[in-house]
């Protein structure tokens, strides 16, 4: 009985430590599911551009990467940034002659006025296995597309501007969305230990967007402009892969 069980035993001891050896990180494409973080910083173009200077933005998302290196992703990411354009004129029909808006205590009130939005998009791409440790790292290339949306946020100091509260507010904060497409080039470092994985690289995204207000209160029209707008970022990602720790060897007993 043994004779003829050693055959078979010999046989699936070889087939098991092929199979995984075929899924070793090392030495083989694996496919694994991946989530991670991301930190840009921007450069606007086009028409945001007018109303904003550089920004951030934080986010976070989900992969999914094949044995054949193809990847395929969702992202959603919270801009930000305090560089807003214009604010000379955007207040224009609150101010007093000499530039400042007055509050209901008869003081000069302080008004800050900052860069948000959102954006999520669909992505998908390749790793192209070339410079890095194992052929699941190298250069990485990502395009998609998906919404927009941004904004300026109004801040008073104590908030006590009856003009600038609740909904008075979305008269002024040039509130604009709409789709995007965008690709990205980079550098993917999937780590033999799997403890170091991170992206760096260059994203470019291009906006097609329109206000969502009715009119701006310091024109009294709404502003029907059509922006064509781009976004020039470097951006850098940590992932944390879902794949199971492989063994060098496989034991029967």
């Amino acid at each position: 009985m043994m004779k003829r069980l050693t055959p078979l035993l010999i046989f699936l001891s070889m087939f098991a430590n092929v199979a995984f050896s075929q899924q070793n990180i090392v030495d083989s494409t694996v496919s694994t599911t991946m989530v991670y973080a991301t930190y840009s910083f921007q450069f606007p173009g086009g028409g945001l551009s007018k109303l904003f200077g550089s920004n951030s933005s934080i986010g976070g998302g989900f992969m999914i990467k094949t044995k054949s290196n193809w990847l395929i992703g969702l992202e959603g990411n919270y801009l930000f940034g305090g560089n807003v354009k214009n604010i000379s004129v955007l207040l224009s029909n609150l101010e007093t002659k000499d530039g400042n808006i007055i509050d209901p205590n008869g003081l000069y009130a302080e008004v800050y006025f900052y860069e948000r939005g959102y954006n999520f998009l669909g992505k998908f791409g390749k790793v192209i296995p070339v410079l890095g440790p194992n052929p699941n790292s190298g250069l990485m290339v990502m395009a998609g597309g998906g919404y927009m949306l941004d904004k300026i946020r109004i801040h008073t100091s104590g908030n006590d501007i009856p003009a600038l509260l609740g909904d008075y507010v979305k008269g002024y904060d040039r509130l604009n969305s709409g789709w995007v497409v965008t690709g990205s080039l980079g550098y993917l470092f999937l780590g033999n230990t799997r403890l170091l994985n991170f992206y760096a690289g260059f994203e470019f995204i291009q906006a097609w967007t329109k206000s969502q207000r009715d009119f701006d209160f310091n024109t009294g029209l709404r502003d029907n402009t059509r922006y064509n707008s781009q976004f020039y970022g470097i951006k850098v990602c940590w992932f944390i892969p879902f794949y199971k720790r492989v063994p060098n060897a496989y034991y029967l007993y």
